[in-house]
């Protein structure tokens, strides 16, 4: 653990969170960019998608914060309602892909098709968010792993008291604690790698129901051994549990969902070759 800032740059102190967080926002854009390339995206496209994808994350962390504070507020109602600065990660996911697809549907389908080709936001946008949906879960794991790592090294977002061999002794505590960031962060780890090898090798289209499923069900399972009380939403689940379900019944939407309509469009293209 490094909790103390490292270095400082322009006056702003630089720690190992922000080190972190920084590589797991590199790893989620270069990931991305080579993914894309396989996959057979346009520069142009390529382009927009990354520049629409740093706008989308920008608005992600402040719906992050936004839902820290909204936790905060829940767990101490007595302190009132104050932004802190402090982020939950689910609260950032749902707001950056919130974020993500209206600025992409506007730009793509409202903004785009009235460009002359001369001007230099036009597009080839020869694939869009359809072929996204296959491999930009990885993405957001790498990102979400280097996160978690960053938490580790911060000290937040940990788990309750243990004895147990693996516990861990965070600087300014007197006993131990689960290591809940490591774990989340070898579990992100892993499934990253699950869904990297399934759709490079396999061509899998459902990584998205892997990641909402595998996550969900880690995350809501996680919670019952973390120490960082938000309040509830409903009795007998915090925040994240509530969020986690959500994530589960999304991902099992997703994959009937997907294949129905992909299989439309392979009839539709199938229809065009023919």
């Amino acid at each position: 653990m490094i909790p103390e800032p490292l270095f400082n740059i322009f006056g702003i102190e630089i720690d190992m969170y922000a080190i972190c967080f920084l590589v797991g926002l590199i790893a989620c854009f270069v990931f991305t960019y080579i993914a894309m390339r396989k996959s057979g995206y346009s520069s142009s496209a390529r382009d927009t998608i990354l520049i629409i994808g740093f706008f989308a994350i920008s608005l992600g962390l402040l719906f992050a914060v936004f839902t820290q504070s909204i936790y905060d507020f829940i767990a101490n109602p007595s302190e009132g309602f104050k932004i802190t600065g402090k982020m939950t990660f689910l609260g950032g996911l749902l707001g950056g892909v919130i974020a993500y697809l209206g600025i992409y549907f506007i730009y793509v389908y409202a903004i785009n098709p009235h460009l002359k080709e001369n001007n230099i936001f036009k597009s080839d946008m020869n694939k869009g968010v359809w072929e996204l949906l296959m491999f930009v879960p990885i993405s957001i794991t790498l990102a979400h792993a280097f996160g978690r790592l960053g938490c580790f090294c911060a000290g937040c977002c940990g788990g309750i008291e243990t004895d147990l061999w693996f516990g861990v002794q965070f600087p300014g505590e007197h006993v131990k604690h689960v290591p809940t960031q490591l774990f989340e962060a070898i579990f992100l780890f892993i499934i990253s790698a699950v869904m990297i090898l399934l759709y490079f090798k396999y061509k899998f289209k459902y990584n998205m129901t892997v990641y909402l499923i595998g996550y969900g069900i880690w995350r809501f399972l996680i919670e019952f051994v973390r120490d960082d009380d938000r309040g509830q939403f409903i009795p007998g689940l915090t925040p994240s549990q509530f969020w986690s379900i959500l994530m589960v019944i999304g991902g099992i939407a997703f994959f009937f969902l997907y294949r129905y309509f992909d299989k439309k469009i392979q009839e539709k293209k199938q229809a065009i070759t023919e």
